[in-house]
């Protein structure tokens, strides 16, 4: 079959295309930006790519157009095959149909941390020679590509409430019918295309109605967005985590608390960590109050240790252990753009991190502020994500900022609402600049070593990561 998939360079198109591809069909896409990472990792994959979204493409016509939900009415290519009676589906409905529907799904939807769960999900299962499928909005650092079919029942895959097409308003998740369903957290975003909380929340519900009663909902012990979900109507086995920090000397502020497991109740936790140190680089896993293992990693902060418990409970469902899965997460190398170290120059170390939502930079500061102590944290942020851009979370970003010594703001062209007020609220921590140019410059004037400088956007943000990199060492 001839699949040709329009919007193919988005994190979950090209992984879908990928997986079409290892299913032996041939496949071909178009983009409006079609460029590398996600190009090289198409063509290394012998899928052909065209830019632009001339109709000529789709001549002559392929078997099925897969539409990806970035594709509107008046896009040439929609409009052609309508007009031409085309035979097209959504992305999630091709994979519900064509990959998923014999499998053990083993879904991550929350408002944050999928994509690094669902990694951590993928990895625990294939350290355990289960050699799971897995679609993942992300590039994992143990595989290297964010799809494949793999070799077993499973198949993992990051669960995103975002809608699926033009023409189908539902959540993407409510096409993939998952058995174990990972429910992280629950906040408003989204504002684009949701009115408020509660048509989020109906969303996720949906994807509750679909879960078997055989199957199983992990979720936090202290969420009420999500318990008000669940009292919609639930009829699966539910487990419920929760994280013991009391070891922590310095609580999160205001902004990171809201993610994960904020609060620890024991009385209602199935699954519980424990905090073996401030930064959450090592934590011990509890079943029922009982001991099952450790976990030493590289990472840290309270949303990875969320997002590893969640995980090792989702792998149990399927049979691994506890402490195996404790095992693989203390070789969990991460996910790219997911906190991670591009580089360390004259002693100055420069991260990306994909953060877009306040409350996801709350808790990435915090957790980098636990690990450096005192050292001086500079987080450079471009509001990119529709949510952003609206100024649907105005009021919270000074607060989602405190972690950092020093805030550079990025005000993009085209955003309808002023950093201004952010600025004030800052206590003269933070700046605003309208170029990329001029960030780099006064990071290259201002810092000096033992700084750390987090580079937070869910975009390109102008090529800033390369050219922070070279001003450095030039400097």
């Amino acid at each position: 079959m001839h699949i040709h998939i329009l919007g193919i360079c988005g994190t979950f198109m090209g992984g879908l295309a990928i997986l079409a591809r290892q299913l032996g069909h041939q496949v071909t896409g178009s983009d409006s930006n079609v460029y590398p990472p996600m190009s090289t990792q198409l063509e290394e994959q012998g899928i052909t790519l065209v830019e632009g979204f001339d109709p000529i493409q789709l001549e002559p016509a392929p078997d099925l157009v897969v539409v990806g939900n970035a594709m509107s009415r008046g896009n040439p290519c929609v409009e052609y095959i309508l007009d031409k009676g085309l035979k097209y589906t959504s992305g999630p409905q091709w994979l519900s149909e064509h990959l998923l529907q014999d499998r053990w799904v083993l879904a991550a939807a929350g408002t944050h941390g999928k994509t690094t769960t669902s990694s951590m999900l993928a990895w625990i299962l294939e350290d355990a020679n289960m050699a799971p499928g897995f679609l993942i909005g992300g590039v994992p650092a143990d595989f290297g590509v964010s799809a494949r079919v793999g070799d077993s029942p499973f198949f993992v895959i990051e669960a995103d409430e975002y809608d699926s097409a033009f023409f189908d308003k539902r959540s993407k998740f409510v096409h993939y019918r998952p058995r174990t369903a990972i429910l992280n957290n629950l906040e408003f975003d989204h504002a684009d295309i949701f009115e408020d909380l509660a048509a989020i929340q109906k969303q996720f519900h949906h994807l509750v109605r679909t879960i078997p009663s055989t199957g199983r909902v992990l979720l936090p012990a202290s969420n009420d967005n999500l318990e008000t979900v669940l009292s919609q109507g639930l009829w699966s086995e539910v487990e419920r985590c929760s994280i013991d920090d009391a070891v922590c000397k310095k609580p999160l502020n205001n902004a990171a608390a809201n993610i994960h497991h904020d609060v620890f109740d024991q009385e209602n936790t199935t699954w519980s960590a424990q905090l073996l140190s401030a930064d959450g680089s090592a934590f011990a896993i509890f079943l029922k109050q009982q001991k099952q293992g450790e976990v030493h990693w590289s990472h840290t902060g309270n949303h990875n240790v969320s997002n590893a418990l969640s995980a090792i409970a989702a792998a149990r469902h399927v049979g691994v252990t506890a402490d195996i899965a404790c095992q693989a997460l203390s070789t969990f190398k991460g996910v790219k753009r997911r906190m991670e170290l591009l580089a360390v120059i004259a002693g100055i170390s420069v991260y990306d991190d994909f953060a877009h939502h306040p409350t996801a930079i709350a808790t990435t500061l915090a957790g980098q502020r636990a690990k450096i102590g005192e050292q001086r944290l500079i987080a450079v942020i471009e509001p990119r994500s529709n949510t952003m851009r609206l100024g649907t979370h105005l009021a919270l970003l000074a607060d989602a900022s405190c972690d950092a010594d020093r805030v550079i703001w990025y005000q993009p062209k085209g955003l309808d609402w002023s950093l201004e007020q952010v600025i004030a609220d800052s206590d003269g921590r933070a700046e605003v600049f309208n170029t990329v140019d001029s960030i780099v410059a006064n990071l290259v004037a201002e810092a000096k070593s033992g700084d750390h400088i987090v580079i937070m956007s869910n975009g390109g943000f102008g090529g800033i990561h390369g050219q922070l990199l070279q001003a450095l060492n030039d400097k």
